[in-house]
């Protein structure tokens, strides 16, 4: 039987664990390979991939950084940095010229439950390919390589809804986020059908949050609640901005974003309403055409 882990990993520990298993992954290597070039036991490769380990010391982890030919100094400088201040919570964006968009997928492909309020958009993971590149080209991307690869970059993270044992998405969306048309009427339509699609799967639930409702206590921003299976990993709470992606794991910022959250979802329509009034949303495209 394994052991428990005694403690939560941070979130720079998490993040440094998932960069130091893809270096060993893009090198071609195992645990054991690795254990055996290090003279180290596969149970220590192990425990720093899979942060167990509550702190890696700098020696170790240039060797690890040596080993997997990571040679950019503001790269290592920066995984240093995150195994330095593992035991500190807080703000991503000191990392995120480094690792660039990659933490809120990797950190959803670990959740086992995502609890998302969207008021702008359709959440990311419910976008068609059309829809996403119609938001990164109003986001001011314009070369045509940069928003291919953000939209790949989207797609691919939608995978976790369909994957074996998938993870659950609530997802509640305020009704401007429908009525907004992102590209043109087609690709909305198209949006909208694919969110009545996904609806429709065991794992996904979608809300929709009527003008009617009023003032509510999610006004302030969008936010997404991302939880765990092993219950030593503490739930993180994503909001992103125009320039930055905010990671909260105290848990203060958690209670007060999942009674938040509680709110919302009490104040949206049900499942089964919101699909009869995204119906209704499609059918008004349509017939201003």
């Amino acid at each position: 039987m394994a052991m428990q882990r005694p403690h939560s990993p941070s979130l720079r520990r998490r993040r440094l664990s998932a960069e130091l298993k893809r270096a060993r992954e893009n090198m071609g290597m195992t645990t054991a390979q690795v254990a055996g070039e290090l003279k180290w036991a596969v149970g220590k490769i192990s425990k720093i991939e899979n942060a167990e380990t509550k702190r890696i010391s700098t020696p170790d982890l240039d060797r690890l950084l040596d080993l997997y030919k990571i040679r950019d100094q503001e790269t290592r400088e920066a995984m240093q940095a995150l195994a330095r201040d593992a035991r500190e919570r807080g703000w991503w964006s000191k990392y995120k010229e480094i690792f660039g968009e990659r933490a809120l997928p990797d950190f959803e492909a670990e959740a086992s439950s995502i609890r998302s309020f969207e008021a702008l958009s359709i959440p990311g993971l419910l976008q068609t390919p059309e829809y996403a590149e119609a938001i990164f080209r109003g986001g001011r991307y314009t070369a045509p390589e940069e928003v291919k690869r953000r939209v790949d970059f989207r797609m691919a993270r939608r995978e976790i809804l369909l994957r074996f044992n998938p993870a659950h998405l609530r997802a509640v969306i305020d009704e401007a986020a429908l009525r907004r048309v992102i590209g043109d009427r087609e690709v909305m339509r198209t949006q909208l059908e694919h969110l009545l699609y996904m609806a429709q799967l065991p794992n996904v639930d979608v809300q929709v949050l009527p003008f009617e409702a009023g003032a509510h206590s999610a006004l302030a921003a969008p936010f997404t609640i991302l939880d765990f299976p092993d219950p030593l990993d503490t739930p993180i709470v994503y909001i992103g901005t125009v320039t930055d992606a905010v990671f909260l794991e105290e848990h203060g910022d958690i209670e007060r974003c999942s009674a938040t959250f509680g709110d919302v979802q009490g104040a949206a329509m049900s499942t089964t309403r919101s699909a009869a009034f995204i119906k209704d949303v499609i059918a008004s495209l349509e017939s201003d055409q």
